[in-house]
Order: C-alpha cells, then sequence, then structure tokens
C-alpha cells in the first residue's frame, strides 16, 4: 500500500486538474478520497495512501515533479493465441523503478496483448508526465509497425497502432526499440505472474 508524502491539498487540486472525482473523507481523520481505475486514494494530515490492486495511475497523478526521461518495457501474453491473455510493464527512471504491473486483459492473440502492454505502459508514463521516454519490448512485429516500417494490416492492431502513437506524441522526445527477451524479462514475469494468479 504506497504512502505519498505530499501536501493533500495540493494533491486534491492536482487530481481535479486530470479530472478525477474528489470526495469528503469518511472519517475526522480523512481530508479527501478519490477512486480512479480501481484505486482508491485516502488523503490524511501530509500523505496520501493509495489502496487497490492497479494503483500505479493514480500514484502517478498524485506525483509532485513532473517531467524527465523514464525507460518503458513492457509485454504482453496470451496463452492459446487467441486465448486468456496479461500485460506486464515497467518504468524505470534514473532513481530506479518508478512502477511495474501486471494484470489481465480478458481474451487476445499474444500480438493483442503486446499492444495492450505498451498502451498500459504509455497510459502510465503519460500519467507520471515524463518528458521523454526510450520504450523497448521484444515484439520485433510490435515495434516494427509502431515505428512504420511494418504495415499493420489487422484492423484491431492498426486501431491499437493508432492509440500507441497518439500517447507517443504527446512526449516531447521518443524511442522505442526492440530487445532481446532477456533484457525485458520482469515485464515478461509481470504478464505471466498476472495469468497465472
Amino acid at each position: 500500500m504506497p504512502v505519498i508524502e505530499c501536501d493533500e491539498s495540493a494533491a486534491r487540486d492536482r487530481l481535479s486538474d486530470a479530472g478525477v472525482s474528489v470526495e469528503e473523507g469518511n472519517t475526522d481523520h480523512e481530508r479527501w478520497r478519490a477512486e480512479h481505475e480501481g484505486a482508491t486514494a485516502v488523503a490524511y494530515d501530509g500523505k496520501v495512501v493509495v489502496q487497490g490492486e492497479h494503483t500505479a495511475r493514480l500514484e502517478a497523478l498524485l506525483r509532485e515533479e513532473s517531467g524527465g526521461r523514464v525507460h518503458a518495457y513492457f509485454d504482453g501474453a496470451s496463452r492459446g493465441n487467441p486465448g486468456p491473455a496479461a500485460v506486464g510493464y515497467v518504468l524505470v527512471d534514473d532513481s530506479g523503478i518508478v512502477a511495474e504491473g501486471g494484470e489481465t486483459i480478458g481474451r487476445a492473440t499474444n500480438n493483442q496483448a503486446e499492444y495492450a502492454a505498451l498502451v498500459k505502459a504509455l497510459e502510465v508514463a503519460t500519467d507520471y508526465d515524463f518528458d521523454e521516454i526510450h520504450v523497448r519490448g521484444d515484439s520485433e512485429l510490435i515495434v516494427k509497425q509502431v515505428r512504420g516500417e511494418w504495415n499493420t494490416n489487422d484492423p484491431d492492431l492498426r486501431e491499437q497502432r493508432v492509440r500507441v502513437r497518439e500517447l507517443l506524441m504527446g512526449f516531447d522526445d521518443w524511442q522505442i526499440e526492440h530487445v532481446p527477451r532477456e533484457i525485458n524479462d520482469r515485464a515478461d514475469e509481470l504478464a505471466n505472474d498476472a495469468l497465472d494468479d
């Protein structure tokens, strides 16, 4: 359960500015509460406690610092192709791991899961308000389609590619590169752990 030391009034304003609905607290000690994508933030004097399964996007919105460069790793997994699928992502900056997560996404092909993982990583990085992003993944197909080197013939993948490009355009500078699976092992582990759970 992440605890974010911050000015709770400024944190409330950041959430409101991001379109997150903020309500009054349930007790005398709670200053306010907010829910966003399955996570709940509860504010106390000088801190906000974030709870839930997928807290990364809410944590990002509460973060006071902004800017800088982040490295994003992504991986999707599908058992059956199509079959049960999950995504994993890791965001790393100069201080270490900023955010990581894995979650199931229902039934999908492996390529659909790879795109969903990339979208999730980019959404979280956007919420953290990084200026630059260097994306790494072990799916050569996804990397080359996003860079425009290969065509995207599948309509569903084409739609996801458009979403990825929209998210990338929100950064001042971005790169995406193919890396060997062993470089991407943490994102792979998070996706497979989500499927195993």
